[in-house]
């Protein structure tokens, strides 16, 4: 059988940096080597794409990482024709970005790979933007009937904004960049002191700052697949160790959070929470796969919305992988159905007229 050659896009600037570099090595490790050949390029934090042409894997105290590594070929898109280093085109019959956060999962190289004629794993251009922008996707799920935390946005940590969010707003608080995931850049504000400084850390990392109340609730996490027709998997619950499911929860402190599988729910409760996972999924327009992040009010048993992950971790200790494993699809028969529906949407986009 002949081997599917998979471009393994990794790093990035954002500020995800490195938890992309811990799940491109657990997605290195899990390609099956009979089915794949491998092609890695590693993105440095300046945004320079350089070929990789060896996997370099670095043990951390928190689990592998695999190492962006300096002096590679640079690599450059053409238009129609894939990629290429000053030596020639690069093999690439799949990318698998596996990108988080701001230039990776937010559309931009969603659209760079469209524009250079290749299918890659995950979401389209719109489906990703979308789904990056906690304001666009609350306002379609919104629109579509679906229910949200609600929210203030700010741009600035002005008199006027504070006034605006005290307006509507109690204590406590929760601030995040809107395009920013991981939960880099969030504070939770448990007094009006707090909140200035909060807003300041959040618009470090966007032009925007999202402020919702705190809600007393479980947290609930669905794994979606699928491209036209997506299946829901069973949800799962976190069980932080922090007061928040931080970034240390999720991806430096082992013991940060626990995932409880199956969430312990009535089965009419965890089939509508895959009922809204499904039709949050389509209301943003999302592909191959996303992670769905919901509240489980404490009082008064609301489903709520929080947020979508078109390209969630897939670390060691990351629940994605861990939900869909749990239904019976292993990690490495994950990556192949991945890559399958990344073909299909492929083959389908290349059947559409582009013109007259």
């Amino acid at each position: 059988m002949e081997k599917r050659s998979i471009c393994i896009l990794f790093g990035g600037k954002s500020g995800e940096h490195e938890v992309s570099c811990r799940s491109a090595a657990s997605v290195c490790r899990n390609l099956d080597p009979k089915r794949y050949a491998q092609v890695l390029i590693g993105i440095d934090r300046e945004g320079r794409w350089c070929h990789q042409r060896q996997a370099r894997f670095q043990p951390t105290d928190y689990g592998e990482r695999l190492e962006v590594a300096a002096g590679g070929e640079a690599v450059s898109i053409a238009p129609g024709a894939g990629l290429h280093t000053p030596s020639g085109a690069l093999d690439v019959q799949v990318v698998f970005p596996v990108l988080h956060g701001t230039f990776g999962e937010d559309g931009t190289v969603q659209g760079l790979l469209e524009t250079a004629d290749l299918p890659y794993v995950g979401a389209g251009v719109l489906g990703s933007a979308l789904a990056m922008d906690k304001q666009k996707s609350k306002e379609l799920w919104k629109h579509s009937g679906l229910p949200i935390v609600e929210y203030v946005i700010v741009q600035d940590d002005s008199q006027g904004s504070i006034a605006e969010i005290r307006k509507r707003f109690d204590t406590p608080l929760f601030v995040k960049p809107v395009t920013a995931g991981s939960s880099v850049g969030i504070s939770k504000v448990h007094r009006l002191d707090e909140l200035r400084p909060a807003i300041v850390k959040a618009l470090r990392f966007d032009e925007r700052a999202m402020v919702e109340p705190a809600v007393d609730a479980r947290e609930i996490e669905c794994a979606v697949l699928g491209n036209e027709k997506p299946q829901a998997f069973m949800p799962g619950e976190i069980l932080p160790a922090h007061e928040f499911y931080s970034y240390e929860a999720k991806y430096i402190d082992p013991e940060g959070a626990r995932l409880l599988l199956p969430a312990d729910l009535p089965d009419a409760l965890s089939r509508k929470i895959r009922d809204l996972a499904v039709d949050a999924y389509r209301a943003v327009a999302c592909a191959g796969m996303a992670r769905v992040d919901f509240f489980l009010e404490r009082s008064s048993g609301r489903i709520l919305l929080n947020e979508i992950n078109t390209i969630p971790g897939f670390t060691n200790i990351s629940m994605y992988p861990k939900m869909c494993e749990a239904a019976g699809l292993p990690y490495a028969e994950l990556l192949d159905r991945l890559i399958e529906l990344a073909v299909q949407r492929y083959e389908h986009r290349k059947s559409l007229h582009f013109s007259m």
